[in-house]
């Protein structure tokens, strides 16, 4: 069996998805790292304000470029499929 095409879209969407969970992912340990600095540091509020911004902005990043490069991967995939005839397959039942 042979995978001979990607849909677009719905690699896209893949992508975008586990994007977004390492944006969350990362904006909380940047969070949490701002509260840990905010404690040692004079100047605390721009740790936290960072951390908090981490939160919203790394996930919205993160699944955005997801998405593109999803659909890259997926067009790319499916030009150079036509070529060599796509990747083999082997199920089990």
């Amino acid at each position: 069996m042979k995978l001979k095409k990607i849909g677009v879209l719905s690699c896209a969407k893949v992508y975008g998805i586990i994007g977004l969970i390492m944006g969350l992912i990362l904006g909380i340990l940047l969070a949490l790292f701002g509260g840990m600095m905010s404690a040692a540091s004079e100047s605390g509020i721009m740790f936290v304000g960072m951390g908090f911004l981490g939160i919203i902005a790394l996930p919205i990043f993160y699944g955005v470029v997801g998405f593109l490069a999803g659909a890259v991967t997926a067009w790319l995939y499916n030009l150079g499929a036509k070529w060599v005839g796509g990747i083999e397959l082997e199920f089990e039942k």
